[in-house]
Formats: C-alpha cells, structure tokens, sequence
C-alpha cells in the first residue's frame, strides 16, 4: 500500500506521514507512506491520497489529479502521536472505496 500524504509546502505532512508508517508497521502492515504538496499528486502511483484539513478548499482540485481515492485528515491529526488514528482513519477510507488493502495481515 503506498499512501501520499499531502500539505502546503510537504513540511506538516512529513510528521504524519512518518507516524502513519510506524502505526502500519507496528500493526504488521507493509505500507510505504510518502509526504508532498498538492503537486505530487498528478502522476503519482499513490493507492491512497490524505490531504491535510487546511486544503480542504483545493480538495475538488486534488481528486481531479489523483488516480487514488483521496480524502481530508481529521482536524486534530496532527495531535495523533503514535499514528493510531490514522491508521484507523486510512483504513476506513480504503475500505469505502472497495480497496483490499496491500501488505495487510
């Protein structure tokens, strides 16, 4: 599973991207998680697409780039610590849009 997490400026992104990828690992997931801007988002091989909830306003603009489904982080995301929620939340969303997820166990 390779989840794209985007911001502003790829800053915010990267801590909730590194704590996404050590709560998938602690629950045996192999998922690769990345951190970027919206402009990563067009081409990108990405099976999922978190966009941080101050770009709510760009979201109709990131899905139309994305080939993934895409969906905006909890307000509070960045109080997420461990990743634990995250975790959570991105599972949910793969599971609403039929995805089987990747390197699950």
């Amino acid at each position: 599973m390779r989840i794209l997490v985007v911001c502003g400026a790829g800053a915010s992104s990267t801590f909730v991207a590194q704590r996404l990828r050590r709560a998938a690992a602690a629950a045996g997931l192999d998922w690769e998680t990345a951190a970027g801007m919206e402009t990563s988002v067009a081409g990108s091989a990405h099976d999922l697409v978190l966009v941080g909830p101050h770009l709510t306003e760009r979201l109709a603009a990131i899905r139309d780039q994305a080939s993934a489904p895409v969906a905006v982080l909890p307000d509070d995301v960045f109080a997420d610590l461990d990743g634990s929620r995250t975790l959570v939340f991105a599972r949910s969303i793969l599971a609403a849009a039929g995805e089987t997820p990747k390197g699950t166990s």
